[in-house]
């Protein structure tokens, strides 16, 4: 799951070294944090949260399959 959303971020961003992520994981539940530069916050976010929405859901969808859940969480 870290390595799609570190897939999907350097993709969207324009420095993609300075995008950090990392996971929390629990027993049923992953939180995964997403930080970017500051520049690039709107980008990730995008137009009314569309972007970070399409993230979620991909994330969504993936941790279906593994029968995981995984939350995003975007840092400022």
């Amino acid at each position: 799951m870290k390595e799609l959303v570190e897939y999907i971020a350097k993709a969207l961003v324009d420095n993609p070294e300075a995008v950090q992520v990392s996971e929390v994981e629990g027993e049923q539940t992953s939180v995964i944090e997403l930080k970017v530069s500051k520049e690039d916050l709107g980008k990730v976010i995008g137009r009314q949260g569309r972007t970070a929405r399409a993230m979620r859901t991909i994330l969504n969808a993936a941790s279906t399959k593994l029968r995981k859940r995984s939350v995003l969480e975007i840092l400022e």
